[in-house]
């Protein structure tokens, strides 16, 4: 049994209406892969030595057959929405909506605010991002979700974390589809970028509203004053950061990535720049970057070949997580703040999509200890005048962590992935107290 978390600092009070929510995503928790078509992650986990512990996302927590147990479980937790992710290969199975209807239905009845995400890394088998017809299949895939469940969304956020499915998956070969192309990937990202572009048009030529992305940020340090260290993190910035936000809210790409580009992407800026209604932020940590080394090295369990023109180093003086990721919440003022003075009025109001972190046990202090830091540095963020309009928690499940298998675990709640069943954590009790503290 999880004890009531006591408070003696209370959490400041968001403004009326904030959203407070938890993630999850569809190949991470759904299980019943034998109810849909294969993805790329499919593929990946089969080959020997992609994934940590071996395994595979077949059964991961069952939410398929499960999902009434978890939408108790948000409906316990007291949040006032659900970020989910919408499987397309699941989508292109006949009925395979189905579930979805069903889920969406459950959760409405719940009143937990459905708030799915078209993409969440789990590209059908036989489809490939560096051509530019995958954009154009997305769109067709986006109007048939929204024509079957836009009568009960009314929230929507088109891709999440394209920066690193084009990283990990395509330039760094450590995820899914597993190709190791470096800076021959950008036309990866580009045509992630159009399919997000195409799919608001197609979203909201269905009458839908409230659409967003969920992009990865985070600040990036200067391993030091020296001008290579300052120069080398300014690229990773671009790279990581500027790449995949600059089209979106400027219209245009960052200077000295055109020619990495395919050739005719300065002609979709219009189509990728679409007004958004927010913006969406997934924040787990900063980076710190120096001047290129010569030399492989290892960062949290990534190969970073030699010849890159930067290395990634180690943050020193913080507390880290399972996974040795830094936790450094006020990293999330920074960014947020650093954002607004970038974008100016062009950054739409902004909602923190994900955060959240790994660590073992059920009696999970250092995650309550992490996730209490980061709201209060959101608030923080607010008080500097950033408006931001939401929080979402990653995640509300352990589930499979991609290559990290089942060895890492960010949820509020525990499954055991033998009987798979569901144990509240300590963290679970503290969010629910958290946010009956905020409608108090």
């Amino acid at each position: 049994m999880i004890r009531r978390m006591a408070t003696t600092n209370p959490i400041p009070r968001f403004p009326a209406g904030f959203l407070w929510g938890v993630s999850t995503s569809a190949h991470q928790i759904e299980g019943a892969a034998d109810a849909r078509e294969p993805s790329v992650w499919d593929a990946f986990t089969a080959e020997p030595g992609r994934v940590r512990d071996g395994s595979t996302a077949a059964v991961a927590c069952d939410h398929v057959h499960r999902h009434r147990e978890d939408v108790a479980l948000l409906a316990g937790l007291g949040v006032d929405a659900y970020r989910f992710s919408v499987s397309w290969p699941r989508v292109r199975t006949p009925g395979g909506l189905d579930f979805y209807d069903r889920l969406v239905d459950d959760l409405c009845a719940a009143g937990v605010r459905p708030v799915p995400t078209l993409f969440h890394w789990d590209l059908p088998a036989g489809l490939d991002w560096l051509e530019r017809s995958t954009a154009e299949r997305f769109a067709e895939y986006v109007g048939e979700v929204a024509g079957r469940l836009g009568d009960r969304v009314t929230k929507w956020i088109t891709l999440n974390e394209p920066a690193e499915h084009t990283l990990l998956g395509h330039a760094l070969g450590v995820h899914a589809p597993g190709r190791e192309l470096l800076f021959d990937a950008l036309p990866a990202a580009h045509h992630q970028l159009l399919a997000h572009g195409l799919a608001v048009r197609a979203l909201r030529a269905s009458g839908a509203g409230d659409i967003g992305i969920a992009n990865s940020h985070g600040p990036t340090w200067p391993a030091s004053p020296d001008r290579a260290d300052v120069e080398a993190a300014g690229f990773y910035d671009l790279l990581l950061n500027r790449l995949f936000a600059d089209p979106l809210l400027l219209g245009r790409y960052p200077e000295g990535v055109d020619e990495l580009l395919p050739g005719d992407a300065g002609a979709d800026l219009e189509v990728i720049a679409e007004p958004l209604d927010w913006y969406g932020v997934n924040y787990y940590a900063p980076t710190r970057v120096g001047a290129p080394r010569g030399t492989e090295t290892d960062f949290g369990g990534v190969r970073m070949p030699a010849g890159l023109p930067f290395s990634v180093r180690e943050i020193e003086g913080y507390p880290v997580t399972d996974f040795g990721w830094p936790v450094v919440p006020g990293a999330l003022t920074e960014l947020l703040t650093d954002f607004r003075a970038r974008y100016g009025d062009r950054l739409p109001p902004v909602v923190i999509t994900e955060n959240g972190c790994s660590y073992e046990g059920l009696d999970d202090q250092d995650r309550i200890a992490y996730l209490d830091g980061h709201v209060r540095a959101l608030h923080r963020a607010l008080e500097a005048g950033v408006d931001v309009r939401g929080y979402f928690v990653w995640s509300l499940l352990d589930n499979f962590e991609w290559a990290e298998g089942y060895t890492r675990r960010f949820g509020l709640v525990h499954v055991d992935f033998e009987t798979l069943r569901r144990t509240p954590k300590a963290s679970y009790g503290w969010f629910r107290e958290v946010l009956r503290a905020q409608r108090g």
